[in-house]
């Protein structure tokens, strides 16, 4: 049988990925292993992703940032989408998830795993819907358990890293959230595939029924299993509610599951969610999931901040990164309104890291703080270039000074001749003097 990661590090071995991820991490290879051997930390990456580099995810790690894109039936151009994954790269994104349903999937999947070395992500369902609708002439619902595990073995043949999973989406959790009753019911796509399926074939989700299944092909790529949350809250209303959490603690049962099968995993959160409930969603996944890496989208903070929830985003992902989330899915300016453009995903990106760096510094990643120190030193000596070079967005903080007109006196237009730096060095410099 195939060896897993996961084997590896039961079995104190520390592997070339292990080595290769401590060296990107900046802690030593068996921090890494032994994170891996208790399931706190996971290593992203296919064995037939040839081109991709092991990504580590998990507890003491940097936290990571993971951008969206991808067609849908109202914008099928490929180029777009590969510049977008060219630009999220390039502005510090760890993973890109392809979740296209427009035009041909295959191939836009594959173009995406070709042009960068960055960890790929999936939803298989969407490939499953997709073949049912346009291969085979079914609707969603006529999808069998074979048609949907065969899209799994296929995104798994092309070398994605992850695939998220609506394992937990199962009839009694529907029960949960019809009981209870929600404002926005299930907006996760793959989360209402399910939901649907079940309802219209009277049975249970085949990815729950048969997660023994899933297992095994999961195990033979080294793939990371990305538990879905299929009932995360759509809306503040329905944040932290009895469906939400009834899926987590099936998640937290599937994962043990998956970890004594050999098979890495990771849990995805929520969603929107006020900012007094982001701690204690962390605090619950991490002791109902016995502490895998916890992967969230946002959480949003409001829900009244259209053309803005790259910010809402980052004010909710920095307070879970803080309290313990480990990878942050970013949010898009376009987020509820349209396919984000090449610069909705810079601006998601960037808004998203800023988030991750933040709550680093206030988790003590090793080293997290140092270029926030470096930074200091270059703007007390005005010295630009050095400021250009460890900002976030270099590029735009260069155009912005230029844009301003740079003046002889080397500050910024904010303060110009009277900034205090200069004013502190003036003062610094005559002090000395009338030492002399």
């Amino acid at each position: 049988m195939h060896k897993t990661q996961l084997d590896f590090a039961r079995s104190g071995i520390i592997t070339e990925k292990m080595q290769e991820a401590a060296l990107a991490e900046g802690v030593s290879p068996e921090y890494i292993r032994d994170g891996i051997a208790e399931g706190t930390v996971i290593i992203c990456h296919n064995v037939k992703h040839g081109n991709g580099r092991p990504l580590a995810v998990g507890k003491g790690l940097r936290t990571k940032v993971n951008a969206n894109i991808g067609t849908s039936a109202d914008d099928l151009d490929i180029s777009k989408e590969l510049e977008k994954a060219r630009t999220a790269v390039k502005f510090g994104a760890d993973a890109i998830m392809d979740l296209s349903t427009g035009g041909p999937v295959d191939e836009i999947r594959r173009a995406i795993i070709a042009e960068t070395t960055a960890c790929i992500g999936t939803v298989p369902l969407y490939q499953a819907a997709l073949d049912a609708v346009r291969t085979k002439k079914k609707a969603i619902v006529d999808m069998t358990v074979d048609d949907i595990f065969a899209g799994i073995v296929k995104h798994a043949e092309d070398g994605v890293d992850f695939i998220t999973v609506h394992c937990g989406v199962t009839r009694s959790t529907v029960e949960r959230m019809n009981g209870e009753g929600r404002l926005m019911d299930v907006v996760s796509r793959g989360g209402a595939f399910t939901v649907e399926w079940m309802a219209y074939n009277n049975r249970e989700n085949p990815l729950f029924e048969h997660f023994d299944r899933l297992l095994e092909i999961v195990r033979e790529y080294d793939m990371t299993l990305s538990l879905g949350d299929g009932f995360r809250p759509g809306c503040l209303a329905d944040a932290t509610d009895r469906a939400q959490i009834h899926e987590l603690i099936i998640l937290g049962e599937l994962t043990q599951r998956a970890v004594a099968a050999g098979v890495q995993v990771m849990i995805e959160g929520p969603g929107h969610v006020p900012l007094n409930q982001i701690e204690a969603n962390i605090l619950l996944q991490k002791r109902l999931c016995h502490g895998a890496p916890f992967y969230v989208l946002g959480p949003l903070v409001t829900d009244i901040a259209p053309g803005y929830d790259h910010i809402t985003c980052a004010i909710g992902g920095a307070i879970a990164a803080a309290a313990g989330a480990d990878f942050l899915c970013y949010v898009t300016p376009s987020e509820h309104l349209r396919l984000p453009t090449v610069e909705d995903v810079r601006e998601g990106v960037i808004a998203s890291r800023i988030a991750a760096h933040a709550a680093d510094i206030a988790k003590g990643v090793k080293g997290a703080v140092d270029k926030d120190v470096r930074m200091a030193k270059c703007r007390k000596k005005l010295d630009w270039e050095g400021q250009f070079g460890l900002a976030l967005d270099p590029e735009k903080a260069r155009r912005l000074r230029a844009e301003s007109g740079v003046a002889d006196h080397g500050a910024c237009t904010m303060c110009g001749e009277f900034c205090a730096y200069k004013v502190m060095e003036d003062a610094m410099e005559k002090r000395q003097a009338a030492k002399g």
